[in-house]
């Protein structure tokens, strides 16, 4: 799935709290497709919490909707988080996808609930050069945001990545009936506000691209994509998160 440009940007409503860049460069992106209604997906939700207690790396986890004809409709998920699944899987070459499935940096995949495979390929792809290795990093000015992206090679997108820091769920049906279920960053909604074309630029945007009811978090990725516009290689990120004073 390719991102939505926005043109004109967003304007929004009211921020349920300030919101500040996360101090320090993450070591990698993951991306994790679960979804409530599926019983091999509670493990992986359990390592994916590990991974951001971690606090090095930027995790999102996307809940798809192709289990919830067994019976439970995932209260997160949604068909855009399902098509950038299978987006990634077109550009890694694969014919079908899974859950739980953790995506890399963009750049590989494994099975969600393997958190010392997570890291481990966070730490090759860092050694090998395809790490996050273009800076971002993003400010609050008055009543803009303004983000600031390194030079680099290539091209890429600069998409906004929208969560929720945690959300409770009593399944009430399907595989995981009966159980309450805690989530940690799930995404709510993916634009893509911007283009890089290699050089350092900065990137001034409305405050409202953050003016969300109940927004808690918004990642910022430098990502590029394919020639058919399904996301790819993810080079630089950072992470804005409510409710802290700017």
């Amino acid at each position: 799935m390719s991102p939505r440009f926005l043109i004109p940007l967003i304007v929004g409503v009211v921020l349920s709290g300030p919101l500040q860049a996360e101090d320090g460069t993450p070591k990698g992106v993951v991306e994790l497709f679960t979804a409530q209604g599926c019983s091999s997906c509670p493990p992986a939700d359990a390592a994916f919490r590990k991974l951001v207690s971690q606090g090095d790396v930027i995790a999102l986890a996307y809940h798809v909707d192709y289990w919830n004809y067994l019976g439970w409709a995932d209260t997160l998920s949604s068909k855009e988080n399902t098509e950038r699944q299978y987006g990634y899987a077109r550009t890694m070459g694969r014919s079908n996808v899974y859950t739980p499935q953790a995506i890399v940096n963009g750049r590989g995949h494994l099975a969600g609930a393997d958190l010392n495979g997570i890291n481990s390929k966070i730490d090759t792809y860092s050694g090998e050069g395809n790490g996050l290795t273009v800076p971002i990093s993003a400010a609050m000015r008055g009543d803009e945001l303004e983000i600031k992206i390194g030079a680099g090679q290539g091209k890429a997108n600069v998409v906004m990545v929208y969560f929720d820091k945690e959300k409770t769920i009593e399944v009430e049906k399907g595989e995981n009936s009966g159980k309450k279920l805690s989530y940690l960053h799930s995404v709510t909604n993916v634009e893509t506000v911007g283009m890089w074309d290699g050089k350092a630029t900065s990137l001034t945007l409305p405050a409202s691209v953050l003016q969300r009811p109940q927004l808690e978090g918004c990642a910022i990725l430098l990502q590029s994509a394919n020639d058919n516009g399904d996301p790819a290689a993810i080079l630089g990120a950072t992470v804005v998160m409510a409710g802290k004073n700017i």
